[in-house]
């Protein structure tokens, strides 16, 4: 068989893969928006058959022979690339057995739908058993990975490869440090601006209509996604023209939808704008979930947070918000919408103290990996670490260790991508600044050159690039916190007058 022919059959069998990986995530997306509760015990074993034949596809004896026939012959960058990653995912994963992987895939579906009603609850106890076996599951899968130092580093690897538990170590202790100056800044301050000004009754469909209002504006394609609402706010992909977006509304505080809307639309436009010519293989996604927080994150704070950005939607917004709005004058609206005040939930954390949550689940996450701490000790160290770096206690578990899916899904390594997407976004944004006039494309609403630069620059690569070398390439340097902390002392030195 000539290299076009064995070329034609990876492909064809990437495909195959891609095609029960594309039914899993639309068995995931219902799971967390429409299913009805009876249908989760049943829903769970197909979730699990899925899993688990992606599984035995990607660590099969037939992929080994085309990764070892085609590897050294192929000419094809993009399937040199493929065969790269397809070649670190059988190596990882060949060692765990596939009916390992499918009860865990079983047990992530079922915990899920547990937390949902544990966290309506505030029950930790209801979610406690499965979480424990979803840490078992980490644990082993971690030992069967290998890594060198801590075995937290090989579940970061699945999300950000290149970073490390010394890393972090080492870059979050500064830039906690640094935070809490400019929050202590903020609380000494004689200005405060008045949150009540924003907290209106705001209708759910006018909400929608608002957000889908801005989606458009960003460029967000409608025909290749749609947006729904869900207990907890996320982006997925069925496919590069099926990218969906969910969010949730609260009528009391239109913040909530508003930018948490705009955060997923920053996921959805990464997805919808890889490179076509990767469809079908496992570079049509992000590099990393670092990159791709960045993304959001850019879009979320950097422009639909700035003073620009509301005075181009300022009279969009009036136009679907409730007479209460009216009287409100947009330089109080625009510090109402940035008033800092540490909070309990973390996706209705404002920018300055936004990181001190994440590293308080980092903190938490490694300790338990590390066999430090135990999932029964999770609610009261979670409290206990809210209160050292906010300086507040949770009075449920729904507001505190029940908050976020992310360990009812399994993904334990996930959320110093949080933090390191958002010093990500400020470095990109200080490139992307000096290369077009930001400030006056967001004032003017044109915001096609900001997303068609962002798709350029990053998210046509999909995967073909890893993290570190996308960051570099756009901003010509590594891995800098100085970019966020100049953005957080600018900008809030300028509200607070400090």
């Amino acid at each position: 068989m000539n290299i076009n022919e064995k070329e034609q059959q990876f492909k064809t069998y990437l495909a195959e893969i891609d095609y029960y990986r594309e039914a899993l995530m639309l068995i995931h997306w219902d799971m967390r928006t429409k299913i009805p509760n009876k249908g989760v015990e049943q829903r769970s074993e197909v979730a699990g058959f899925l899993g688990e034949k992606i599984h035995q596809l990607q660590t099969s004896n037939q992929m080994e022979e085309f990764i070892g026939e085609l590897k050294h012959r192929s000419e094809d960058p993009i399937l040199v690339k493929t065969l790269e990653v397809c070649e670190e995912e059988l190596e990882r994963n060949k060692q765990i057995p596939h009916p390992l992987y499918k009860e865990f895939m079983i047990t992530q579906t079922k915990a899920e739908a547990i937390w949902q009603q544990a966290r309506e609850d505030a029950d930790f106890n209801l979610f406690q058993p499965y979480l424990k076996k979803l840490v078992d599951y980490n644990r082993d899968f971690a030992s069967y990975w290998g890594y060198e130092d801590n075995i937290y580093d090989a579940l970061l690897h699945k999300f950000e490869p290149g970073v490390t538990v010394e890393t972090l170590d080492h870059v979050f202790p500064d830039l906690r440090k640094s935070l809490l100056s400019l929050l202590e800044k903020v609380q000494a301050s004689a200005v405060k601006p008045d949150p009540s000004l924003v907290q209106f009754h705001f209708p759910k469909q006018d909400q929608a209509s608002f957000t889908e209002q801005l989606l458009k504006q960003m460029g967000y394609d409608f025909q290749s996604g749609r947006l729904d609402e869900t207990v907890h706010p996320f982006a997925i992909t069925l496919s590069l023209s099926d990218v969906r977006l969910t969010t949730r509304y609260d009528e009391k505080d239109f913040r909530m939808a508003v930018f948490g809307t705009i955060h997923e639309g920053g996921h959805g436009l990464y997805e919808q704008n890889i490179d076509p010519r990767l469809v079908r293989t496992p570079l049509a996604t992000g590099a990393s979930m670092g990159i791709h927080e960045s993304q959001s994150l850019l879009w979320e704070n950097f422009i639909a947070r700035s003073y620009p950005f509301w005075q181009k939607n300022y009279d969009l917004f009036l136009r679907y918000a409730p007479h209460t709005f009216q009287n409100v004058e947009l330089e109080a609206f625009y510090q109402a919408i940035n008033e800092v005040k540490p909070s309990f939930i973390r996706i209705e954390a404002d920018e300055l103290t936004y990181p001190l949550h994440i590293m308080i689940r980092y903190e938490l996450e490694k300790a338990l990996i590390n066999k430090e701490i135990t999932v029964e000790d999770l609610p009261h160290l979670w409290n206990e670490k809210m209160k050292d770096y906010l300086g507040i206690v949770p009075s449920t578990d729904r507001e505190g260790v029940l908050q976020d899916i992310h360990w009812a899904g399994g993904d334990f390594g996930y959320f110093p991508s949080y933090a390191l997407g958002y010093m990500y976004a400020a470095q990109i944004h200080h490139t992307l600044s000096q290369t077009l006039d930001v400030e006056n494309l967001v004032q003017t609403g044109d915001l096609t050159p900001i997303k068609d630069w962002l798709g350029k620059s990053i998210h046509q690569y999909g995967k073909m690039k890893k993290p570190l070398e996308i960051l570099t390439d756009v901003t010509k340097e590594s891995l800098n916190p100085d970019y966020l902390i100049q953005y957080l002392q600018k900008k809030y030195g300028a509200i607070y007058q400090f």
